[in-house]
């Protein structure tokens, strides 16, 4: 908020400094026009519009209030010295109500923008507005356009004031908008984080827990002893990792450990995919090539995918053996993975089904990659995983 209000004070000086460096300027433009006031006098105004010039740009660069006195002093001094010494005991000319209503405006008038932080400075501006109106009304007596040179310094001071004082409120607000809109965003961001968590806790227990306790009701038909035994008690080892506060980061298809994954070779981890799913009584047949470089993250999505597929092929198709073959080329990584089994239809699953929707679909498209399912009843089924490499 700080480095806001610095800015915000920053932007109030640049305008200070343009509007007061361009009237000063006209100014010196008027002074210069010949014949509009006497030598001595033009000489004097000259000077003074150059310290008027010097109190602007320094006072836009440091904000400093002795720069605001020497401006709004040098205007008034030129005002006086235009009104009085230029032609004694007769009315201002158009040269010189220009000069006149030119200093009163926007060279001094400007020094509103920085005078409204603090009390001490609306105070000071109170009396620079005081001393300005009540010099230009006191040369300006015999004037002709006496009225309208008051009415337009008047009008000046006040829309630089009302325009400075709108900017100087306005960025407080803008920051408890931004504000709110940060907050509002980490709670969204949040509530995304702990979803997210909830999906991949809900594939962690179907991958594992649910997979297993599905074995023991069916009293682990199709599944040694053995290897039954050995995935009860990977499990067991899962959950009490995560009550410890783990993380479980998947080292291979079907078992989760607490180290982080590295860059793996997809050839190096098929193996073990084979071996668990033999274990239990399917016969997994590979084709094509498994020697592809995948990320860590990547890989781990595209074997849990995998494994999920080849457990609904043990589960539901009717038949002990699937075929897999894995393809590449320059972008993509697929796996099609085909059986003979009963098959069924596609327009009777519901998309709500956590194996199909999250360990396969949902974890894929996590990592940028897709899947997709075709089957009919007596055909068999095949399903394309795709991953980017």
């Amino acid at each position: 908020m700080q480095r806001i209000l610095k800015e915000r004070d920053r932007l109030l000086r640049r305008a200070v400094q343009a509007a007061g460096l361009t009237g000063s300027a006209t100014t010196l433009a008027c002074l210069l026009v010949p014949g509009g006031l006497e030598a001595d006098a033009r000489l004097w105004a000259v000077v003074l519009v150059l310290f008027l010039a010097a109190g602007q740009y320094l006072l836009g660069s440091t904000g400093a209030l002795r720069w605001a006195v020497l401006t709004v002093l040098s205007g008034v001094a030129i005002i006086l010295i235009v009104g009085f010494a230029s032609h004694p005991g007769v009315p201002p000319n158009l040269i010189e109500e220009s000069v006149i209503g030119m200093v009163s405006t926007a060279p001094v008038c400007a020094v509103a923008a920085v005078l409204l932080t603090s009390l001490r400075r609306l105070l000071l501006l109170v009396f620079f507005f005081i001393l300005t109106i009540s010099s230009v009304a006191v040369v300006t007596v015999d004037a002709p356009d006496r009225t309208v040179l008051l009415a337009l310094t008047l009008s000046m001071w006040l829309a630089f004031t009302l325009a400075s004082w709108w900017i100087a409120q306005s960025v407080p607000r803008v920051m408890h908008r931004i504000a709110a809109i940060g907050r509002a965003h980490r709670a969204e961001r949040h509530a995304s984080e702990l979803e997210a968590q909830r999906r991949q806790d809900a594939r962690l227990l179907h991958d594992t827990v649910l997979a297993t306790l599905t074995l023991l009701a069916h009293s682990g038909v199709g599944v040694s002893p053995n290897a039954l035994q050995k995935q009860a008690g990977d499990d067991a080892r899962l959950l009490r990792q995560l009550r410890l506060g783990g993380l479980p980061t998947p080292s291979r298809s079907g078992v989760y450990s607490l180290e982080a994954a590295t860059a793996l070779t997809l050839g190096d981890t098929l193996d073990a995919v084979r071996q668990r799913f033999e274990r239990m009584g399917l016969t997994v047949n590979w084709h094509g090539s498994g020697q592809v470089q995948l990320q860590s993250t990547v890989l781990d999505s595209f074997l849990l995918a995998l494994s999920e597929c080849l457990e609904n092929v043990r589960r539901h198709s009717g038949v002990n053996h699937a075929d897999v073959t894995i393809t590449d080329d320059d972008t993509t990584v697929r796996a099609m993975v085909t059986d003979t089994g009963v098959g069924f239809d596609l327009g009777q699953v519901g998309s709500e089904r956590l194996g199909v929707a999250e360990s396969v679909i949902a974890r894929l498209r996590d990592v940028g990659g897709n899947a997709r399912l075709f089957s009919s009843p007596g055909a068999g089924t095949t399903v394309v995983l795709e991953v980017p490499k």
